[in-house]
């Protein structure tokens, strides 16, 4: 007997896993609230929540281990009385068990868990996999999904099995990985309510092309020197007065097919020493899969916005109306603005003041800033491109003109947006960081430059069949023109 004692000591019945073991409810903060492979069984409470007196408690040690308690629980089940609440007692990670009196092993301080569960029937292959036997498990009632069974077990197999679920822990922490993925966004509606100007950024671009040294097109000034032109596009912009502000500025590749004298004349990049020559050539080239030489020309593209946004500036037209009562010219830049506005002819407002252009005119004016057309309809109508011949492609006066006057002749109203400048009492408020470029300072708006605008705004109105359109070609790019018949409606904000 003393023998058979020894052998059983140290035997205790444990926790086994069976069905689900999610890991964050291994290792989360809600392990607490269930038990776990390698947990001790310290208490079953049977019938918990049922009748009058109380469920039956079980508390170890159990004679005759897990066997004793599987009969426990068929009992129960028989019963129907399924409800259960198992406690347990967990060793803490690492933890060792210590030497006592006598030669008795005793376990270290352990933290207290327990789970409501009910009982559930499982099946299971008898000894020598001959035959089934009825085995009962008990399964969470907080997640249906996790399952538990009873085992034999040592306490000392109990703490190997809480210290290797340490070196999981680590294990796992080690490799886990963040995960990403797509999710939809309304960019339509967005797009729609969010953006001062509807399905239109305010961000604002001009690029420029290096400048072609030859007419074929085989060599072409440096990065260095295209950036020079954008930073004098920019300055020169400012100082005409034109309400700009500078937001940045990159180099921009764009790939051409080169052959001949022109891919013999470009620097080879063939490989990483040719790199440093690449640094500030804007033309260099390479050769594909196929044979065929591909050129990257280096254009610099410069990023700016208004000043302080962009205001609309909607003209309603109306029966009667002969003349919009404006001219427009552009600047050396490819800016037009309104260039002069007309005094209204008796009791008959002009449509430019019905709409209140008039008044910004004037404000302009004395802000020494010119009141530049951004957009028409909601239509860009700024410059945008520079070619390698240094030409500014910009939108021309006479199509915009014509344009206006159809819509006058139709009596649809007119949506201009112009560039806004700050310091005006009325224009919405921005943090703005100041522009990195130097401005200089704006010359008298008496001085500055205009291209062709009209002096006289009591010009002899054309006759009615010429729809008051001047039909010159602006074949300079260069020249404005007078707009007599476009009316703009009167709810500017």
């Amino acid at each position: 007997m003393p023998m058979e004692s020894g052998r059983r000591q140290g035997v205790v019945v444990a926790i086994e896993c069976v069905a689900g073991g999610s890991r964050a409810e291994e290792w989360g903060p809600g392990s607490s609230e269930t038990v776990q492979t390698g947990d001790v069984v310290e208490e079953l409470l049977i019938g918990v929540g049922g009748g009058r007196g109380g469920p039956a408690a079980h508390a170890a040690p159990f004679k005759g281990g897990r066997a004793a308690l599987q009969k426990l629980l068929h009992a129960a089940y028989k019963r129907g009385d399924t409800s259960v609440e198992v406690r347990v007692r967990r060793h803490a990670q690492g933890q060792q068990i210590v030497a006592a009196g006598d030669g008795d092993q005793l376990p270290a301080a352990a933290t207290a868990a327990r789970m409501q569960a009910c009982i559930v029937p499982q099946e299971a292959v008898g000894g020598g996999g001959i035959g089934r036997s009825r085995q009962y498990v008990l399964r969470s009632i907080r997640d249906p999904n996790y399952a538990v069974g009873l085992v034999d077990r040592m306490e000392s197999e109990c703490i190997a099995i809480r210290g290797s679920r340490s070196s999981r822990v680590v294990c796992a922490l080690s490799k886990a990985q963040l995960q990403d993925g797509y999710v939809s966004y309304p960019w339509e509606k967005k797009m729609r309510e969010v953006l001062p100007i509807p399905n239109s950024s305010c961000f604002l671009s001009m690029l420029i092309l290096p400048t072609a040294l030859d007419r074929a097109g085989t060599r072409y000034n440096s990065v260095e020197d295209t950036l020079a032109r954008a930073n004098t596009w920019i300055l020169s912009a400012q100082a005409s007065g034109v309400p700009l502000m500078f937001l940045n500025v990159q180099t921009e590749a764009l790939l051409t097919k080169i052959s001949g004298e022109t891919a013999s004349a470009t620097v080879n990049a063939g490989s990483v020493a040719d790199l440093p020559h690449l640094a500030n050539a804007s033309l260099y080239g390479f050769e594909d899969y196929h044979g065929v030489d591909i050129g990257v020309v280096k254009a610099v593209r410069v990023w700016y916005t208004a000043a302080a946004g962009e205001m609309p500036v909607e003209i309603t037209l109306e029966e009667g109306d002969t003349k919009l009562g404006f001219a427009i010219s552009r600047t050396e830049e490819g800016f037009i603005y309104i260039s002069s506005v007309m005094e209204d002819d008796g009791d008959r407002q002009a449509p430019s003041t019905r709409s209140g252009l008039r008044d910004l005119y004037r404000e302009a004016k004395r802000s020494s800033k010119l009141l530049v057309i951004s957009r028409v309809s909601g239509h860009k109508v700024l410059p945008w491109m520079v070619s390698t011949s240094g030409a500014i492609r910009c939108f021309d006066t006479v199509s915009l003109s014509q344009k206006l006057s159809l819509h006058r002749h139709a009596l649809r109203p007119i949506l201009l947006h112009v560039l806004m400048w700050d310091g005006r009492s009325d224009a919405p408020s921005r943090s703005r960081e100041p522009c990195p470029l130097p401005q200089p300072q704006s010359p008298p708006f008496a001085q500055l430059p205009r291209q062709n605008s009209f002096a006289c705004v009591e010009q002899t109105v054309q006759a009615e069949g010429d729809a008051g359109i001047m039909q010159g070609r602006d074949t300079a790019g260069d020249a404005s023109f007078r707009f007599h018949h476009f009316s703009l409606p009167n709810n500017w904000v």
